[in-house]
């Protein structure tokens, strides 16, 4: 019994803290199938009487939210696609391809880790305005195709790839491109899926960066719309979880779904080094 009192305790503790998680996310849910004013009814309900899809019919057809759901879709698959090929090439490098001053140049991206993006924000949105990119979606792409973040990870990782696997491969004849392509890439898989997740969550949730660059509402991305959203129609609960329903659930069910391999990348990552 006392062997047993510990695991006891250990699992009351977690099924708690999922709890304590996961009932504001289903209340939202619910409440965004509910009719206009139920949501704050006292005490709250978690049944909606009767369900209805008005308010996500009101988000797409009323307001137009689809654009915006699609502007942050062609937005996260873009930057996430570009980051993987820019940050793996980088972080390859930096990791394995021998030349001056490899060491200072990483020691100097380390260093601008600790620099707030805030104050990087003014310098970049002028470099992205005399590029003639303000207020396109470009302007919130060109920025994010690289980051130090996603170079150090890559980097890391890929120190644990055998020289001498490499040297072969040169000894053959392959050039460095397609050592690259062929050989690395399919050995970094692992951290690739992770930085993949961490990129497209971000890129996803991310309200600072288009706000700045983006004037046009038809070009908002889905956090900046649902912001504005707010203003106009603060009293509409149901209404606004229904837009926390359309921004939450996608990258929550892409967690979901690459979940196994984040985890084996994070895992094998921290082993390996």
């Amino acid at each position: 019994m006392k062997r047993a009192l510990p695991a006891v305790l250990v699992n009351a503790a977690l099924v708690l803290g999922a709890a304590v998680t996961l009932v504001p996310l289903l209340w939202m849910i619910v409440a965004s199938f509910m009719p206009a004013g139920q949501a704050n009814s006292e005490p709250p309900v978690f049944v909606p009487a009767p369900p209805t899809l008005d308010n996500y019919r009101i988000l797409f057809t009323r307001m137009n939210l689809a654009r915006n759901f699609r502007n942050s879709l062609v937005l996260s698959v873009v930057i996430t696609t570009g980051s993987l090929l820019f940050n793996s090439m980088a972080g390859y490098a930096l990791a394995k391809l021998r030349f001056a001053g490899r060491e200072r140049i990483f020691a100097f991206l380390v260093g601008a880790l600790a620099i707030p993006i805030q104050v990087a924000m003014l310098p970049l949105f002028l470099i992205v305005k005399g590029l003639g990119l303000v207020n396109t979606l470009w302007g919130v792409i060109v920025p994010s195709l690289a980051g130090i973040f996603g170079i150090f990870l890559i980097r890391q990782y890929a120190r644990s790839i055998p020289d001498e696997l490499l040297d072969a491969a040169r000894l053959d004849g392959a050039g460095e491109f397609r050592i690259y392509w062929k050989i690395v890439l399919p050995l970094i898989r692992p951290i690739l899926v992770t930085l993949a997740l961490f990129t497209f969550l971000g890129t996803w949730n991310d309200f600072l960066w288009p706000l700045v660059v983006l004037s046009d509402q038809a070009r908002y991305t889905l956090p900046v719309a649902l912001a504005n959203l707010v203003g106009e129609h603060v009293q509409d609960t149901e209404l606004m979880m229904a837009g926390s329903v359309l921004t939450v659930l996608p990258v929550l069910g892409l967690f979901l779904l690459l979940q196994r391999y984040y985890v084996s990348g994070i895992m094998v990552g921290s082993v390996k080094e």
